[in-house]
């Protein structure tokens, strides 16, 4: 919103800024904020928070869209703390999408904030719960990690085509075809992941991480999950952790464990070291991307490339 450099006297706040600004500042305010807003430019400036939402948002809206992420690669949305940049973004976005279900932690209360003034849309609370996993333990919590089932992944698409048809109805043509096109290819890539598992010999779909974020992969493709931590990383795992991991995998002969892009390798190597010690020898079978996806530009910075990796990764090792 543009002010008359003339004016003689300061404008009074609107509705608007006086909501987001007090939810903004809960993180800290930025200074000399830069306006950044995609309208200039005639597109929607979406913003996100983790990657897999970005790379959504980039193919359902095209040319008509500015899709920007908060979270890039290696950041764990669990534990991440806005920054004054943040706030700049969030204050000129036309629109955001977040996962919601707790998985970005304490910005989800910025987030209900926010949505009195612009929309924002939590894509993971708007899957029926009757498709989402509950959190053992804590009543009425969801795993957030829905993108790891394709199949869940597509009904995520939808709301965000949805929600640009309706923010720039306009061009909801073509946000259509779109995410028609999307789909269709999220449909093939499930069926290559049915089929990649699959040449796992069943006694061996055993994928042990740093933490419990392939819950619906599993319960989708047919793998025993088995995190070290929970589904959120702010619970660390303790020593009692390790040791009970280690006797599980070396009882059961697993023959490889993970580590995760955004979690610390020294939890997972610290198991490496105990199951060791009671005799079995278990390597690590390389990197999978959790709750981050690779750097923007490479085939593992989209979600397609993404799933496609951790696939791969985990049909060689096992």
């Amino acid at each position: 919103m543009s002010v008359p450099s003339a004016a003689k006297h300061p404008a009074r706040p609107s509705r608007r800024a006086a909501l987001l600004f007090p939810a903004l500042c809960l993180f800290g305010c930025a200074r000399d904020p830069q306006p950044v807003s995609g309208r200039a430019a005639g597109r929607v400036l979406a913003l996100t928070t983790v990657g897999m939402l970005r790379d959504a948002v980039h193919r359902v809206g095209g040319q008509h869209v500015q899709a920007r992420a908060l979270m890039g690669p290696g950041v764990d949305p669990h534990l991440y703390r806005a920054t004054p940049g943040d706030m700049q973004w969030l204050s000129q976005a036309d629109i955001l999408f977040y996962v919601g279900l707790e998985l970005e932690g304490r910005m989800e209360r910025v987030f209900e904030k926010i949505a009195r003034v612009k929309p924002a849309i939590p894509v993971g609370e708007r899957i029926p719960r009757y498709r989402l996993l509950p959190v053992a333990g804590v009543p009425g919590q969801y795993d957030p990690h829905i993108w790891f089932d394709v199949t869940l992944w597509m009904l995520a698409v939808q709301e965000i085509r949805d929600a640009l048809m309706r923010i720039d109805p306009r061009q909801s043509e073509v946000y259509r075809q779109n995410a028609g096109t999307y789909l269709r290819e999220l449909e093939a890539l499930h069926r290559w992941v049915q089929e990649r598992v699959q040449s796992i010999p069943v006694e061996r779909r055993v994928l042990v991480t740093a933490h419990d974020a392939f819950g619906y992969f599993g319960r989708q493709y047919g793998v025993e999950v088995i995190g070290l931590q929970g589904v959120n990383t702010a619970a660390e795992a303790g020593a009692g952790d390790v040791q009970r991991l280690a006797l599980l995998i070396a009882r059961r002969k697993i023959r490889a464990i993970f580590v995760e892009s955004s979690v610390p390798r020294a939890t997972i190597e610290a198991v490496q070291a105990a199951v060791r010690a009671r005799g079995w020898s278990v390597r690590i079978g390389g990197e999978l991307f959790s709750d981050a996806m690779g750097p923007e530009g490479t085939l593992e910075g989209t979600y397609v490339g993404m799933i496609q990796h951790n696939v791969n990764r985990i049909v060689e090792a096992l």
